[in-house]
């Protein structure tokens, strides 16, 4: 994995900070100097923090574990999207659903009520409906897509939070901290860093910043997606082969084994 480049984060702008006035004094370590009534970032700290943030989002992926992408300002939401989708992770750019985390059984409800959706109409029941029933439920549908379609495949917790401008993600920052969900974020001269488990200090309103900031940990996690991919193909190939000859299943053992297998899969989907 390669370290971040200095001149990459200074041209992107990520060393902007808010005005000296609204500076959170938290952050403090991490400001460089201030210049025009504007607060600098030290990018050499962020350079060394976004690696930091960036090796161990790599291992989280690696270990097969979900990372939870939060990012709802305008400026971000479209960039988080377009690039967290392209690792296959979960995110948030629409609005941050009020227990989310912390209800998370609810939120699944919620998830299966749209697959339950989705269901009908390729069964034949949505053609039933009166076309009164048929509008309520395709805007049911087209809400919940809107709201929660980004996490359709979150099926448990995911093992850490990714924010963009923890002062507007407040709500999912605290959710996380109750959980002890760690919590990755970019955070400006005016938030305070101390809820956050691995602090990138970056500017948070400019697009290219977020954008770079973005490229280096989708990165990070792609690389460790891969190194995972790697790893399980090694151990199928090193896996030893049964010796099948002269061996018959015993009568009943075959059904045996499915019923575990769908055992199994109930235990699976009431825990989600």
């Amino acid at each position: 994995m390669a370290n971040t480049d200095f001149n990459q984060l200074l041209e992107a702008g990520v060393h902007f900070g808010h005005l000296k006035r609204k500076w959170n004094p938290k952050m403090a370590p991490y400001i460089f100097m201030e210049k025009n009534g504007i607060h600098i970032i030290d990018l050499h700290k962020t350079a060394v923090k976004l690696d930091e943030a960036a090796a161990a989002l790599k291992q989280i992926a690696k270990s097969g574990r979900r990372i939870l992408f939060v990012a709802t300002k305008k400026q971000a939401k479209e960039i988080v999207a377009e690039k967290v989708q392209s690792i296959g992770m979960p995110f948030v750019t629409e609005r941050w659903p009020g227990g989310m985390l912390t209800n998370f059984p609810t939120i699944r409800k919620a998830v299966k009520k749209m697959a339950t959706i989705d269901k009908m109409t390729t069964d034949g029941t949505f053609d039933n409906f009166s076309k009164r029933e048929k509008l309520q439920v395709s805007r049911q549908r087209a809400k919940l897509e809107k709201n929660l379609g980004s996490i359709a495949d979150l099926t448990r917790l995911p093992a850490a939070l990714f924010v963009v401008d923890v002062q507007k993600e407040a709500n999912a920052v605290k959710e996380a901290k109750r959980l002890n969900i760690p919590v990755f974020a970019m955070v400006d001269t005016c938030c305070d860093p101390t809820p956050i488990d691995y602090v990138i200090p970056a500017n948070d309103d400019a697009s290219k910043s977020v954008a770079l900031i973005l490229d280096v940990v989708t990165a990070a996690i792609n690389e460790g997606l891969n190194e995972r991919k790697v790893e399980k193909e090694k151990e199928g190939e090193a896996a030893p082969k049964k010796e099948t000859k002269g061996t018959r299943p015993r009568k009943g053992a075959v059904k045996e084994e499915q019923a575990e297998e769908a055992a199994e899969a109930v235990a699976e989907t009431t825990e989600a």
